[in-house]
């Protein structure tokens, strides 16, 4: 048994939210109240820690994470930079160290923000700095990729390539195709790249591991694919996982997992089914999120549309036949409105033949018709969603919504309404930092302090309680995972972190710089300082 005592324990369990001592045994919480009762109670020999005043709050959990694409993307040249020369410089650094006809790859570039030049970048900017490499980088959404003429050419893109469905090779003036890549034409670059074999993203995930845990993260719900999931199914098997991983499986899957009658939960408490996913539209920043009205800055231009609620509510009836929930990326607010739509439907399917009625999720709900926003709650569907994109996005939220940006990342929107909240980060499209995230929830600033003191549409901010609640409460609701997750009870899971400082009785800015000094998973510590 371990006795943890001496410490400011938050719960995140209404009947009990404050204790000062906590009891472990087998992976699991005995009990939590306060030493000398803890002590009496146990039995047997009893391992003692003084936490020495520090914070213990339930472990964190990421509820939109890719873990093989982070993983990964540790990897890649950083391009998330205030200027697009930055970005070639970092570009030209790695090419002068590489090997001639190797690729180089970089991620999180955002034209948005550079302030020398906002506008799309060209592959002949690449073919300056890389003469001898393949260049490809995906931009910061990871909705867009910017390649250079010799990726362009192993991918076989002319000017003549038809635009796939769903995506578009970006043209100039004169039909030429510039080197930006647009959704579903991104993966005509990307399949010609040689994929990572399976050992080499488990190692990328265990690298990872740690980067997690110091941020306070102990679990992830994964929204990766078939070689995520089996990297993560090895790592469990040599009992090297030690993340609590919700796997998400992609809607081209349905019909197989139909077939084989999979359902949502199946796993252990280490490793479990969560729920299908499937692409409504694209993103903000290549204006490929689908809009009810056009851009400001592209009068024809509504974004993409994968397919409408009714496509949507075919693939929602093969998985809830089977017991499968579904999940759903929806940022622009017609692409909200459509699948509230085919969940209106999937609610009627599943009350008609008596069906469970699940626990559907929309991912990253972005921006909302004010008349959608109600349904969430009403049909019982979660808001999943990134707090940490509000303050990335707010400037070109402004600039290409408009006024509609008073109904985006509305959080206190969804909440007041009565929904069930669950965040994250979508990692690596942000850092998968949650405190980052908790500092947007709660101020939506920047870490400058802009846009002002009172923070972008400062009505949809949240308290740190309600924001905290929803990395972890209501993460493990979505995850179907309430009563083993996400607070600090009898029969929990004994996942928690420990923080220097109590975050909520220090300034908000300090959220910025906090990290766990040691977290704790299963019982074992897996970070101690």
């Amino acid at each position: 048994m371990k006795l943890l005592y001496n410490a400011n324990i938050h719960t995140l369990d209404k009947s009990h939210p404050q204790a000062s001592a906590i009891l472990i045994e087998g992976g699991r919480i005995v009990a939590v109240g306060e030493k000398d009762a803890l002590e009496a109670s146990a039995h047997g020999r009893v391992e003692k820690q003084d936490m020495g005043g520090r914070t213990i709050l339930p472990g964190l959990t990421d509820a939109h994470l890719h873990l093989q694409h982070y993983g990964l993307s540790l990897q890649k040249v950083d391009c998330e930079t205030k200027t697009k020369a930055e970005c070639l410089r970092r570009v030209a650094e790695r090419a002068q160290k590489a090997k001639p006809g190797a690729w180089i790859l970089g991620h999180g570039w955002n034209q948005n923000e550079w302030t020398d030049d906002s506008a799309f970048p060209a592959a002949a900017e690449l073919d300056a700095i890389a003469p001898n490499n393949p260049v490809y980088l995906t931009a910061k959404s990871l909705h867009m990729g910017w390649a250079n003429t010799a990726a362009l050419q192993r991918a076989s893109i002319t000017n003549d390539t038809p635009d796939p469905k769903n995506g578009a090779i970006q043209r100039d003036d004169k039909g030429r195709a510039t080197g930006i890549l647009l959704e579903t034409a991104m993966s005509l670059v990307e399949k010609t790249i040689p994929d990572p074999s399976i050992s080499e993203i488990e190692s990328a995930i265990e690298k990872a591991q740690s980067i997690l845990w110091k941020m306070g993260l102990t679990g992830v719900h994964d929204f990766d694919r078939r070689d995520s999931f089996m990297a993560l199914q090895h790592l469990h098997a040599q009992k090297k996982l030690k993340l609590r991983v919700n796997k998400n499986i992609p809607v081209e899957s349905v019909d197989h997992a139909n077939a084989l009658g999979l359902r949502t939960g199946f796993g252990d408490d280490w490793l479990w089914i969560g729920s299908v996913k499937a692409f409504m539209d694209g993103a903000l920043g290549p204006h490929t999120a689908a809009m009810f009205q056009p851009y400001q800055d592209e009068p024809e231009n509504r974004g993409i549309l994968n397919m409408d609620g009714e496509e949507l509510f075919e693939h929602c009836r093969k998985a809830a036949d089977v017991g499968l929930s579904m999940t759903v990326h929806a940022i622009g607010d017609r692409a909200n409105h459509e699948v509230l739509n085919a969940y209106q439907q999937l609610r009627a399917y599943e009350t008609e033949h008596g069906l469970p009625h699940l626990r559907h999720r929309i991912e990253h709900v972005q921006v909302i018709h004010p008349d959608d926003a109600p349904r969430f709650a009403q049909l019982n569907v979660i808001a999943s969603m990134q707090p940490i994109h509000a303050p990335s996005d707010m400037y070109a939220a402004d600039r290409f919504w408009g006024d509609r940006s008073a109904h985006a990342y509305a959080w206190r929107t969804q909440l007041n309404h009565g929904a069930s909240l669950a965040f994250g980060s979508d990692a690596p499209v942000e850092s998968p930092n949650p405190f980052l995230g908790l500092h947007a929830a709660v101020t939506r600033r920047r870490a400058d302090g802009s846009p002002s003191a009172e923070g972008w549409y400062p009505e949809q901010k949240l308290t740190l309680a309600e924001a905290l609640s929803a990395y972890t409460v209501g993460a493990a609701y979505a995850a179907n995972a309430e009563h083993r997750l996400g607070k600090l009870a009898q029969g929990y899971l004994a996942d928690l972190i420990v923080l220097d400082e109590d975050i909520f009785s220090s300034d908000p800015q300090t959220l910025l710089t906090t990290e766990a000094k040691s977290t704790m998973i299963h019982g074992e510590w897996v970070l101690e300082s």
